[in-house]
């Protein structure tokens, strides 16, 4: 309640999905804190919850795609890309990950990888990451 006014649990999936997008660019932040504790007050809300987070999450590594993307190639290659050239897409089951992740969502748009591919494996990854996340509440 704030205020005298009750506020639903929709208003915690919104911050939630803006968290998860801000999370998955090159912004600091950890939507999965956010998502934990929403789970701990709302947890007949798992399946919304994680996949608005998993969207959000999602939505900001096609960000960072797409500005790999915008990038001018260059010959001089980062130790992501080379590794995202040897693996493709698949590579981006692991953008998840902390600083590496932005990285490789960053080295696919520049190496010009397809961007359907690039939507599942990300989406993929970052919903088993969420998932164990929920699994712990």
């Amino acid at each position: 309640m704030i205020g005298g006014w009750e506020i639903g649990p929709e208003y915690g999936l919104g911050g939630l999905v803006f968290a998860s997008f801000l999370a998955s660019t090159v912004l600091p932040g950890g939507s999965e804190a956010l998502l934990w504790a929403y789970l701990q007050h709302y947890p007949e809300q798992l399946w919304p919850a994680l996949l608005l987070a998993t969207l959000g999450n999602t939505a900001g590594g096609m960000t960072s795609w797409w500005c790999g993307r915008l990038l001018p190639q260059r010959s001089q290659a980062l130790p992501q890309q080379t590794w995202v050239s040897r693996w493709g897409s698949p590579a981006l089951l692991l953008s998840w990950l902390p600083l590496v992740g932005d990285a490789l969502c960053v080295a696919a748009g520049w190496l010009r990888l397809h961007w359907l591919p690039c939507l599942l494996c990300m989406a993929l990854g970052k919903f088993a990451r969420y998932w164990l996340i929920a699994q712990s509440v």
